[in-house]
């Protein structure tokens, strides 16, 4: 097991990707807001809260604002729930790659744990058993598990069986989740693909965490909230993420917390922005693991999102004759092969050999916006001229790995 502290410097972070074009409607709520010079309190205002409370209540998730933590992104919202309690933090293999470096500037040992065959997102319940009980033959104590059902990593939902006994071997080892659920609304196939979270098995030791940039905001406005469970350690964990926010001055914005709260409301061009966004990605998706398989590389089926985690494990041998032998390598030859960062999959906590990377479907549609609304728009996508070429040089470069 690789701890975080002794283990070798986490790798840069991959590039920030080019996400949807702006809503319009944001765009003039911003616009409106933008005069807001008065701070946001630490946690979020009323207004924000409330908005959060009614998301989480239409997911079946009642709360009261007491329960919720609004913070300016992601990252210091997992760094100060990190912070805030002692002992170790497990997160699967692979996880997104912001997980690891954050545990670190927490001052948290980072401890991974595979993934089973069916997904990502969420530990193999034997192996996470297995992973506890050496961190504690080794005087640790491990705290957290950070697992993501809705997986920005590999593109898959977890099934809710899995999930059920992954949430039964955390409750025996007394170990707190984090549930990232920050893709759970962007399904390929809403009615087709169940959804099921840990706080609705677990809710006394769940804390659920929303990445809200780059799924109900621009990728480039960062925003984030937590839940926090009535019962168990909520009330304590709160109070305690609270005071590292301070620290840290990670109150939300005033004028992206007015646009916020309205997004969380979910009105009707949020929804059908979301429901767009969400089809959009299966398309590209599918018709990109298509091209993959034809080529002999292993993917598991994209569900959410707009990720792809390949595998070109089965390709070791024509990939090493071209000096290609691990992820790093992968990386740079991919990058350059199709003019875009693909990052391997040592950024998010895989073994440095494995001959993986993360694939991000929006660059298919072309690097303008209005290419991206076009496809948005579009009945079949898969038919613009911009989206055919690209899925042939996507399709020619991994055939061409495999020495077709």
């Amino acid at each position: 097991m690789q701890k975080g502290k002794g283990s070798p410097a986490a790798p840069a972070l991959p590039a920030a990707e080019h996400g949807l074009p702006v809503l319009p409607e944001l765009a003039a709520r911003l616009a409106e807001a933008a005069g807001r010079s008065g701070p946001e309190p630490v946690g979020g205002g009323t207004e924000l809260r409330e908005a959060a409370c009614r998301y989480w209540a239409r997911r079946g998730l009642p709360v009261g604002p007491e329960r919720v933590v609004a913070a300016s992104a992601a990252q210091p919202l997992l760094m100060a729930l990190l912070a805030a309690a002692g002992g170790e933090v497990l997160f699967t293999r692979p996880c997104a790659a912001w997980y690891v470096p954050v545990s670190r500037l927490a001052g948290r040992f980072a401890y991974p744990v595979p993934v089973p065959a069916e997904c990502g997102g969420v530990p193999d319940p034997f192996a996470l058993l297995e992973t506890v009980r050496r961190i504690r033959a080794e005087g640790g104590r491990p705290r957290f598990l950070v697992l993501s059902v809705a997986d920005d990593t590999t593109g898959t939902v977890a099934p809710p069986e899995i999930l059920h006994e992954v949430c039964e071997a955390a409750a025996a080892e007394e170990l707190t989740v984090i549930s990232d659920e920050t893709w759970r609304d962007t399904r390929h196939d809403p009615h087709g693909t169940v959804y099921v979270g840990p706080a609705e098995m677990r809710p006394d030791n769940v804390v659920v965490l929303t990445d809200l940039a780059g799924t109900l905001l621009p990728a480039g406005w960062p925003a984030a909230v937590a839940r926090f469970p009535e019962n168990g350690p909520g009330a304590v964990l709160r109070t305690r993420v609270l005071s590292v926010l301070t620290a840290l001055r990670a109150e939300p914005a005033p004028p992206l917390a007015a646009v916020t709260a309205w997004a969380l409301t979910e009105p009707k061009p949020v929804r059908n922005r979301i429901t767009a966004a969400g089809r959009l990605y299966g398309i590209l998706a599918g018709a990109a693991r298509e091209r993959l398989s034809a080529a002999g590389v292993l993917c598991r089926p994209p569900q959410t999102g707009p990720h792809l985690y390949a595998d070109l494990g089965e390709l070791r041998e024509p990939l090493a004759a071209r000096g290609i032998t691990d992820s790093v390598e992968l990386e740079a030859h991919l990058t350059e092969a199709l003019g875009r960062p693909v990052p391997g999959s040592h950024h998010f906590g895989d073994e440095p050999d494995a001959l993986r990377v993360r694939l991000a479907t929006p660059p298919l549609l072309g690097p303008t916006d209005e290419q991206r609304q076009r496809a948005l728009d579009a009945r079949d996508p898969l038919a613009l001229p911009d989206v055919v070429e690209a899925l042939s040089t996507f399709g020619s470069v991994f055939s061409e790995l495999a020495g077709g």
